[in-house]
């Protein structure tokens, strides 16, 4: 998914003059659509290693923002808002869309898709590979939020992840 030749992050003018969560400025804020996903992909790369991640959590980082971005343009409407900014120690990514929102049984769905399972993999993969994950959805759209520490392990998978209490669904986005 990565490569070792160092990437050059883009400037991209906030696409709104809110800052999220904590007042940061972000890296990225940008619409999309489709044709627009793996420069996307590509851009969110360069500045989530140009804050620190590397390696394996970079690789997943970017896995799993690749998996959001393509679920806003296929279930979404054809299109959606990304924002990525820094944190203390961590990189956070919000992906929004203007979709008619996922179930709640979907939502609550927690097993691994099966292997002949065409799609059902990107928030499976979001839960999986993103130390953190709060997803907000109704009939006006979805907001994904995750979080990936910079450095350390992930949670093992049969350990509730701080977002993701108990198994319950995950906490709303604020």
């Amino acid at each position: 998914m990565t490569s070792s030749a160092p990437r050059t992050p883009h400037p991209v003018l906030p696409v709104e003059p809110s800052l999220p969560a904590g007042g940061t400025a972000p890296l990225l804020a940008e619409t999309f659509h489709r044709e627009q996903v793996t420069a996307l992909r590509h851009s969110v790369a360069a500045h989530a290693e140009a804050s620190g991640l590397a390696g394996q959590r970079l690789d997943d980082f970017v896995l799993v923002v690749n998996e959001l971005i393509t679920n806003a343009v296929l279930h979404g409407g054809g299109q959606g808002r990304l924002r990525l900014w820094p944190a203390t120690g961590a990189v956070c990514c919000e992906v929004s869309d203007h979709g008619t929102g996922i179930g709640a049984d979907r939502l609550a769905d927690r097993r691994r898709p099966g292997p002949e399972s065409a799609g059902g993999w990107g928030l499976w993969l979001a839960r999986r590979l993103s130390d953190e994950m709060a997803v907000e959805t109704g009939p006006a759209g979805t907001t994904v939020r995750i979080t990936a520490r910079l450095t350390g392990d992930h949670p093992p998978p049969d350990r509730p992840r701080p977002a993701d209490p108990g198994g319950e669904g995950p906490p709303p986005v604020s």
